[in-house]
């Protein structure tokens, strides 16, 4: 029976799936740095939380399918992942519903000045009610950066709301946009201007990767609120540190950071306009089942030698190792 590793335990639907088709080692850790020994004598890992690099693959003869349920693979080393002809499975389209309904949450929870009210309200201060901070969507416009499954139903969500839309994504055409009735930018800088809302929806890239810095967020209105369910590392985090700090914008609401699991004494927790979920966006009880079971599907089936088609790396079937196949 082949062997996985497993970085931290799938919800429950995806452990029994497992049960009885391999063997599970569960060593609570993905830093592959760290379980090096264990990925050793392993056919698969499938990888919640960590990273598998280039030494720990090329370190890994037996090592067979690498497996993220999700679909960013920015803590993978694809590439000596393809070179030793080692599928990396994906799961995509199941969570763009759940991570567009909390980005739509963390917007609204910042509009209503939600967390000081309750904190206040528990306290017995009721007249917190006449700060007025509490502001409606309708006429407010939604800039989104980035035009993918969750940007657009990010887009269809605040469209309800009576909100209008901005779209900046270079990979779309303006036709598309304009078809849809959302405004295209071109222009990245202007896209952030027009924003009270600026929703970010990138996946982490070597083009991607720290693009919101100090000049992208001088760009913001004050009274504008950034929202990040992407990628933490696609922010400079001490740039929108300082940008909070000194009310460059007015609050942002965050479910991804550049370091993860979230350190506690990460300053962006010390700030009352900030709200920071665990990157738990698309952590919802459905799109959880679907993930796990579509991840545990595809790691059982190249396991078995199939060429599972969910891959990142569809170029690894050309691969020595899968003409043997």
């Amino acid at each position: 029976m082949d062997t996985i590793v497993l970085s931290h335990a799938l919800y429950k639907p995806g452990m029994d799936a497992l049960k009885g088709n391999v063997e599970v080692v569960i060593p609570d850790n993905g830093d592959s740095d760290e379980i090096l020994e264990q990925l050793k004598q392993v056919d698969g890992f499938i990888l919640r939380i960590g990273k598998i690099d280039r030494k720990a693959i090329e370190a890994c003869p037996k090592l067979r399918v690498i497996t993220r349920p999700g679909v960013g693979v920015d803590n993978v080393d694809v590439q000596a992942a393809t070179e030793h002809g080692i599928p990396v499975v994906v799961c995509p389209a199941v969570n763009f519903h759940a991570v567009a309904e909390h980005t739509l949450t963390l917007m609204l929870a910042l509009s209503k000045n939600l967390l000081e009210s309750a904190e206040e309200t528990r306290k017995g201060n009721f007249a917190i009610r006449n700060k007025y901070a509490a502001f409606e969507f309708a006429g407010k416009t939604l800039t989104l950066l980035g035009f993918g499954k969750i940007g657009r139903e990010v887009a269809r969500l605040c469209c309800a709301l009576e909100m209008k839309i901005c779209v900046y994504d270079p990979y779309v055409k303006r036709e598309d946009i304009e078809g849809l009735s959302y405004d295209y930018e071109s222009d990245l800088m202007r896209a952030i201007g027009q924003g009270d809302f600026v929703s970010l929806h990138m996946p982490s890239t070597p083009q991607t990767r720290g693009m919101i810095g100090t000049e992208q967020l001088a760009a913001f209105k004050s009274s504008a609120f950034f929202i990040n369910c992407a990628r933490g590392d696609v922010v400079d985090e001490d740039a929108l540190i300082d940008a909070l700090e000194s009310h460059v914008i007015a609050g942002a609401g965050l479910d991804v950071l550049k370091d993860e699991p979230m350190r506690a004494d990460n300053p962006l927790f010390k700030m009352d306009n900030v709200i920071i979920t665990p990157h738990m966006a698309a952590q919802t009880r459905e799109t959880t089942e679907r993930t796990v079971l579509a991840a545990v599907e595809g790691t059982l089936a190249v396991l078995r030698g199939e060429k599972w088609e969910s891959v990142c790396n569809p170029e690894v079937y050309q691969h020595a190792r899968w003409q043997r196949a």
